[in-house]
């Protein structure tokens, strides 16, 4: 039995368990969400992610409750939040420093919303448990939170905000503490635990690997709007403007002014040069400008001139940067125009065949490019 896919989004049946219709958010003459609409869907994992300041938290705290629209609605299963008080919402928040109450222990801080519902000790007990298992927390239910790791304080803090098993859960940079490897092993308890409860995970964060990690949709933001809102392979691979294409992962930007040709573009970007090629999903006028987005990964380097390409420049190699499994070339072009190139380190440093100033052909196929309008 193949899985099926995971797209509620896709789905003109499906109805989402959030919705922001035309959401704007003023604080005095400053407009921290501009008119936003979107939905975000049962069982999701959905990243808000963007620079500081971008909107992204005040996004999650009028789902929390802690702000209001200014103008719009946001509805949660199709009922209008705004008149709900925090505490009375299926909305659980977990806060960046965890927010743990130092005196009780790890059995208490989960138990702690529980017993103020006026939940039954066997009720309470049994969810405990149940959380205690889940987030892998059983050996160190006795303990109080100075005597875990960071990670498992982060651990105890998503135990006790799923504990009151909540429809939605916010989390705001719930990994900003850890340091990078247990952040990554982290990400990975998160998704698995977010998939066992089937609880729809909200995350704020401003890293893009950590929402390309968990995700099943990032939602890119800037200056209050959600630039795209897409899987995180789309939002890499078709990225809708310049700035989604330069804000997730490496990338070199040409701009050019595009002249239809057979079932593409031709680029032309310098003067006196051969234009670029490349196709799009994205229609252009003949000379309008457009700016062609380059992954570092899709660009081949080689002593030689490529026979079979027809994206085949020369140019200088001004700086390597070496990441271990991995070296970006950037090699800058007669025209002055710097283009990097990745290659995998199959092969001991000793053994690399470009260094410095050497002179290199780039080339690249003719659907490695993503042609932008913006």
């Amino acid at each position: 039995m193949g899985q099926t896919v995971f797209e509620p989004w896709n789905d003109p049946e499906a109805k989402p368990l959030i919705q922001f219709k035309n959401v704007t958010k003023r604080f005095g003459d400053f407009t921290a969400i501009d008119n936003q609409t979107f939905d975000i869907y049962e069982r999701e994992f959905f990243a808000l992610l963007g620079p500081s300041g971008c909107g992204k938290t005040t996004m999650m705290r009028m789902l929390a409750g802690f702000e209001k629209p200014t103008e719009g609605t946001i509805l949660l299963g199709g009922q209008d939040i705004a008149p709900i008080p925090p505490n009375k919402r299926a909305v659980n928040m977990m806060f960046q420093s965890y927010a743990l109450f130092p005196h009780l222990t790890v059995w208490d801080n989960i138990a702690f919303g529980l017993r103020r519902d006026g939940k039954s000790k066997e009720e309470i007990a049994a969810r405990v448990e149940e959380m205690l298992k889940l987030t892998r927390l059983t050996q160190f239910a006795r303990r109080k939170p100075h005597q875990i790791s960071g990670g498992q304080r982060q651990r105890v803090a998503l135990a006790r905000s799923l504990a009151k098993a909540p429809k939605l859960l916010l989390l705001d940079e719930p990994m900003g503490a850890l340091d990078a490897k247990l952040r990554t092993a982290t990400q990975f308890e998160l998704m698995d635990i977010q998939e066992k409860t089937g609880t729809t995970f909200v995350i704020v964060t401003h890293d893009q690997e950590e929402a390309m990690t968990v995700a099943s949709r990032v939602a890119v933001m800037d200056n209050g709007r959600i630039i795209q809102a897409d899987t995180p392979a789309r939002i890499y691979e078709n990225p809708n403007s310049v700035y989604v294409a330069d804000f997730i992962g490496e990338v070199t930007i040409i701009t050019g002014r595009a002249y239809k040709s057979g079932a593409g573009y031709e680029i032309h970007y310098a003067e006196g040069t051969a234009p670029f090629y490349a196709e799009s999903e994205t229609g252009f006028g003949d000379g309008e400008t457009c700016h062609l987005a380059l992954r570092p990964e899709k660009v081949a380097i080689s002593a030689e001139r490529p026979e079979a390409r027809r994206n085949a420049v020369q140019g200088e190699i001004i700086d390597i940067a070496y990441l271990g499994n991995l070296s970006t070339y950037h090699v800058k072009l007669p025209t002055g125009q710097m283009i990097k190139a990745q290659t995998a380190n199959t092969r001991r440093l000793s053994r690399r065949d470009f260094t410095w100033e050497d002179r290199v052909w780039l080339s690249w196929s003719d659907t490695a490019a993503v042609l932008l309008r913006e």
